[in-house]
């Protein structure tokens, strides 16, 4: 199953279309997704390596433009929401503080999260919640983004035949460290937010 999983990607990460779809899962993953853009990036940039910068540009415009649409849905519908809730358990002051903690950090916090496993989505949802400067919000995400992106890219670009003949050879174990990952950064997210 996992086999054809890999090979069906394959398929998808050659056509010529595959360049939205990447844009879509970059996308949605910025405020919602749980699975990483990564997931196509690599298969698309293995399978045609000449355009491996134009993908991680963007992988990386379209996961900032999520992640934006994120910091909307806090920067709004925490206040609707969120805030309400706070007040009827008396912990709204305790979130300003929390708010005030939290922005002077936030370049920090949203570059590790947009760099790291660490999930993006809830970072960007926080900066809106917590009103971090939404200059500082884009400025970190596009250098996070971009340089994840872009050394993924790269990597795969200058030692893509042996690192795709790798994960073949080794599809499950790699698929497995890629799953620990993904749901590390979500227990750290849990724990840390």
């Amino acid at each position: 199953m996992l086999r054809r999983l890999y090979d069906g990607t394959m398929n998808l990460a050659a056509r010529r279309d595959a360049v939205w779809a990447l844009a879509a899962i970059a996308f949605v993953e910025g405020f919602f997704f749980p699975i990483p853009p990564d997931v196509l990036l690599i298969p698309m940039v293995l399978a045609a390596r000449d355009r491996a910068w134009f993908y991680a540009v963007v992988c990386t415009a379209a996961s900032v433009a999520g992640g934006t649409f994120g910091y909307a849905i806090g920067w709004f519908l925490f206040e609707a929401v969120g805030e309400p809730i706070l007040a009827f358990y008396g912990h709204r002051e305790a979130f300003a503080a929390f708010g005030a903690r939290y922005n002077e950090w936030g370049a920090w916090i949203v570059f590790t999260a947009g760099f790291t496993p660490f999930p993006y989505k809830a970072v960007a949802i926080a900066s809106g919640a917590t009103r971090l400067d939404p200059a500082t919000f884009v400025a970190a995400s596009v250098l996070a983004r971009g340089l994840r992106f872009v050394i993924v890219a790269a990597l795969l670009y200058w030692i893509g035949p042996p690192i795709r003949a790798f994960i073949e050879r080794r599809l499950g174990p790699v698929t497995l460290v890629f799953v620990a990952l993904l749901l590390g950064g979500f227990v750290v997210a849990k724990y840390v937010l």
